[in-house]
């Protein structure tokens, strides 16, 4: 046991230069990650554009749900099966290859700091990891919020099955309970989160974030 937390604690004093901003898609993390990146010289690490990489690199035994989603087809993804199947088989909602995240966040230099970014930073996952309570924070949208977002974006997903409102309907409470789930587990953990709504701008969210992370 000593030596699993000596090992914990070192892991956790290798990431102390590590910001995170999870939470629910459409919440803008990626934007205020940037911005607040640019404002205070800091690497942005998206857990997003690394997800054909992560899936490469896993092997069925290593993420099976990642393995069997690979197998399906558009309509098996999206319109054949109800929100809550979707919800409690996908790779990513479930941590499969998180560990992926953590070996390429150790390879950036310690003297620079890094916001990693995306909805695959389940709150019991990185909070093992956090050496100061206050370098994460979860962004969850609000429906209405999440709703206009994808609306004024624009999304590919569901023009590529054979009934793109089921899709739609689906992925949005499919989301809709991600994201439920992620203010359960926050505060079960103690976690900070900042609600987003459609009254709040992409500065306002930017400066909340920053003064959670004490910038």
């Amino acid at each position: 046991m000593r030596e699993e937390t000596a090992d914990a604690a070192a892991l956790r004093a290798r990431l102390r230069h590590v910001y995170w901003i999870g939470g629910g898609s459409g919440a803008g993390k990626s934007t205020v990650a940037r911005r607040i990146a640019a404002q205070h010289g800091l690497r942005v690490y998206s857990t997003d554009d690394v997800m054909p990489d992560h899936a490469g690199r896993s092997t069925p035994e290593e993420a099976p749900c990642l393995s069997r989603f690979k197998t399906m087809g558009m309509d098996e993804r999206w319109v054949n099966r109800s929100p809550e199947t979707m919800l409690e088989t996908f790779h990513w909602f479930r941590g499969e290859a998180f560990g992926l995240i953590v070996e390429d966040l150790l390879r950036f230099p310690a003297d620079t700091g890094v916001i990693a970014e995306g909805f695959r930073l389940l709150p019991h996952l990185v909070k093992p990891l956090l050496a100061e309570p206050g370098h994460a924070v979860w962004l969850l949208p609000t429906p209405g919020f999440r709703r206009a977002a994808f609306d004024g974006r624009g999304w590919e997903i569901p023009r590529k099955t054979s009934d793109p409102e089921l899709a739609r309907h689906n992925l949005l409470e499919r989301d809709r309970m991600f994201t439920d789930r992620l203010f359960e587990e926050t505060k079960r953990l103690g976690l900070p989160v900042i609600e987003v709504d459609t009254v709040m701008n992409e500065g306002e969210s930017t400066a909340q974030v920053m003064r959670a992370f004490g910038l």
